[in-house]
């Protein structure tokens, strides 16, 4: 048990990382990066604490989670590349 919780922990200060790139990033890219790593931690994290407090469903939680932040992120790039989310590749 001590080392699921030392894995929490683990992705716990790798989340705090990611919000430390994210604050100081030089470019909106690296910036987004940073956020979507955090969102893939934070999928890890909800899926040791659904291990740790026995319940399974956690994991749909997380793979739920996952969807959310790919579709965000490739929503994010859209729009700072194009200036909206409607534009059409020429």
């Amino acid at each position: 048990m001590s080392v699921i919780t030392a894995v929490a922990a683990a992705v716990l200060v790798t989340m705090a990382m990611t919000i430390v790139r994210a604050m100081r990033g030089p470019t909106i890219y690296d910036r987004i990066l940073s956020v979507n790593s955090f969102g893939t931690a934070t999928v890890l994290f909800i899926a040791v604490l659904g291990f740790l407090n026995g319940r399974p469903d956690f994991l749909d939680l997380g793979l739920l989670y996952a969807l959310l932040n790919f579709i965000g992120t490739i929503a994010l790039l859209k729009y700072f590349k194009y200036g909206n989310l409607a534009a059409e590749d020429d």
